[in-house]
């Protein structure tokens, strides 16, 4: 008979290969789903059911650890005194990210799209890059650099790549060019608007 302490060291060991599997299906590109993610781990479709409700969860947890926090993430403009130059940064690697994790963003956005409440589940990767990028300058009125923040947030969004890679179609490059350039005009034009 198994004892209690090995039961639960299995249930970790569960809990772990259905979260790597998850994590290796987002890091592939390919598309994320449970049956998908079970199937990866070798457990039973129920059984990552029983672990995590739905794939949003699943998608929270496995992408802790995928992307870098912000700072990290535009350490190579740390330097720079051009908001637009950290703002194309900030998106360029984003949708790089974006592009590379594809089925898991598609995924986490079909999962939040269907059931609004779960919205709040999604990572707010390009709100922390777009803070971090503009945090440096305090040129901007407050109104002013909320409507900016606002107006970047749609064009250097998941969606926005989307939008540009599967109806304009696009490739990838072109469209992280297109969106940089886009989050670069905002961010020039709001400075100057402002000044």
């Amino acid at each position: 008979m198994e004892t209690a302490p090995g039961r639960a060291n299995q249930k970790v060991r569960t809990r772990k290969a259905i979260v790597d599997a998850c994590r290796d299906l987002a890091r592939s590109g390919a598309e994320v789903t449970m049956p998908q993610v079970a199937a990866e781990a070798l457990v039973s479709e129920a059984t990552a059911y029983r672990y995590f409700p739905d794939l949003t969860s699943l998608l929270q947890e496995a992408l802790e650890t995928v992307w870098s926090g912000p700072e990290e993430a535009l350490a190579p403009v740390a330097a720079s005194t051009d908001p637009a130059e950290r703002i194309a940064f900030a998106t360029a690697y984003l949708l790089r990210h974006v592009h590379a994790h594809q089925g898991a963003v598609r995924a986490m956005i079909s999962t939040t799209i269907t059931a609004p409440a779960r919205a709040g589940a999604r990572p707010g990767m390009r709100f922390a890059l777009i803070d971090h990028a503009l945090a440096p300058f305090e040129g901007l009125q407050p109104a002013a650099m909320a409507r900016l923040k606002r107006s970047l947030a749609l064009a250097c969004g998941a969606e926005a790549f989307f939008v540009l890679t599967d109806l304009c179609g696009l490739s990838p490059d072109d469209a992280i060019a297109t969106a940089t350039e886009t989050a670069t005009i905002l961010t020039k034009a709001a400075f100057a608007a402002d000044s």
